[in-house]
């Protein structure tokens, strides 16, 4: 199989549309029914919904935990309704690669976890590489997508969306099942 992938000149927000789109026909080609997306305040989830409503799908949208508030990181109730309205499940949960206890004795007292060692292995691709692989593994664990079918996973840096991947589900604790198997779009440089 030959299948293009989009590399982008610039990371960021400038490539949400067209990351969603890429993503949008892929799952067409594919049959794919479950997006996974990563959005802290529901706009690019907003988007996601918008491109995939005629398929049906079940999108997923993944919030940053609530320990990031003081970034101004978090979604507030009101935009957590307005995905809800559209269809969109949301999950608020601790990130599957970090931000975790073994994190706080890590700050406080040095050293590496596997987690760790695992997220900046996919930042070498892109921090949409690494965010992507961390909400499939999210959504899998709670529950909200089957962990034998494909999905869509979308994600960026910093804001938007930048990346989309093809991916074979696994949870946290099974994560050597895991398989990254198309990628549909990325920043050229992480």
């Amino acid at each position: 199989m030959e299948k293009n992938i989009i590399y982008f000149e610039k990371k960021g927000v400038s490539n949400t549309n067209r990351t969603i789109e890429a993503a949008r026909k892929r799952a067409e080609e594919l049959g794919i029914k479950d997006v996974v997306v990563a959005s802290s305040h529901g706009g690019t989830a907003l988007k996601v919904a918008e491109a995939f409503q005629k398929m049906k799908e079940n999108i997923v949208a993944i919030t940053i935990s609530s320990s990031f508030g003081e970034e101004g990181w978090v979604m507030t109730e009101e935009e957590r309704k307005k995905l809800i309205v559209k269809g969109i499940r949301v999950l608020t949960c601790l990130h599957s690669l970090g931000d975790n206890v073994s994190s706080a004795f890590i700050e406080k007292n040095g050293g590496t976890s596997i987690e760790e060692v695992v997220r900046e292995t996919l930042y070498r691709f892109s921090q949409g590489m690494k965010v992507c692989v961390e909400i499939v593994m999210m959504a899998a664990d709670a529950g909200l997508i089957d962990v034998d079918k494909e999905v869509i996973a979308i994600a960026g840096t910093g804001e938007g969306a930048d990346t989309a991947v093809v991916v074979k589900p696994s949870y946290p604790r099974k994560f050597q099942s895991l398989e990254i198997r198309e990628i549909i779009a990325k920043p050229r440089i992480p």
